[in-house]
């Protein structure tokens, strides 16, 4: 064999070394990442921690909620409470769970719940098949109505008398659907919309001031803040957007969560916890 062709032949040799290496290298790392791989032992590639599929799988569980949504929920002199307060409270001692409340934007509560940021909306919130496209929802515990409210001293008796004039809402909230949907009515309004506030606090605020002119809203905290003002400051029209359920809002995949609330819920209703939650609330 002349020098040039061995030459070639230990090239070839030495390529397929190479090649056979790079092979078996390849190999071990699969088999490395098969050995970790986060389906294969229910792991978290990052932390190698149990991944956690339902709030249920923790010790602590993290509530969204408007902290100016009175009666339902608010903070006061530093302290959370209200009736959705005093139901969660008594749910997470039936669960053996220790609840957080963390103030959100109600705008983007269902962004909030997706991402993991916390885990139930649990704040006078309203079922819609709006919303049950994006979470999922527990059984209804209370009812309630969207109703217009006006100063007692105001010429409106009516939504048709609303025309041009200014109808305050809470961003996000189904009184602001239901605006909306009202196309006529939304239409004859200033501007051709509601005006959008970030909570009913400073919606009311500008009702009582004059710069709007109604607010559309629950009836259990517009009913409630008017007690609080005075009732002789406000009244309500006679026609309303309809009522709605309050429901507790989770993860679409957490069933396992949905249905502890559910039972929870159902005893409420029957040992007393949500009649005494009434009393101190709407009494």
């Amino acid at each position: 064999m002349s020098p040039l062709a061995r030459t070639a032949s230990n090239r070839n040799l030495a390529g397929r070394g190479h090649k056979a290496l790079a092979v078996f290298a390849t190999a071990a790392l699969a088999l490395g990442f098969s050995a970790c791989s986060p389906s294969e032992n229910g792991t978290s590639p990052a932390t190698m921690e149990p991944a956690v599929t339902s709030a249920m799988d923790k010790d602590e569980i993290i509530i969204g909620f408007d902290n100016t949504f009175v009666p339902m929920g608010f903070d006061e002199g530093g302290v959370t409470k209200g009736f959705d307060v005093d139901l969660a409270t008594a749910a997470a001692e039936k669960l053996g769970k220790k609840f957080v409340f963390q103030n959100i934007d109600w705008n983007l509560k269902e962004t909030e719940l997706n991402s993991g940021k916390i885990d139930a909306i649990w704040n006078g919130y309203s079922y819609s098949d709006e919303r049950a496209k994006k979470v999922a929802m527990t059984d209804p515990y209370m009812t309630n109505q969207q109703i217009i409210m006006v100063l007692a001293d105001s010429p409106v008796k009516s939504k048709a008398d609303l025309a041009g004039k200014t109808v305050a809402v809470q961003a996000g909230s189904t009184g602001a659907d239901a605006v909306t949907k009202d196309a006529d009515f939304q239409a004859s309004l200033a501007g051709g919309q509601p005006a959008a506030y970030d909570t009913f606090d400073k919606a009311l605020r500008d009702l009582e001031v004059g710069r709007a002119d109604a607010v559309v809203g629950d009836s259990v905290l517009l009913n409630y803040y008017a007690k609080q003002k005075g009732l002789d400051k406000f009244t309500t029209l006679d026609e309303n957007f309809g009522e709605e359920s309050f429901v507790v809002a989770v993860r679409s995949n957490d069933t396992k969560f949905k249905d502890a609330l559910n039972e929870f819920l159902q005893g409420a209703k029957s040992d007393g916890t949500i009649e005494k939650a009434t009393n101190t609330w709407f009494k």
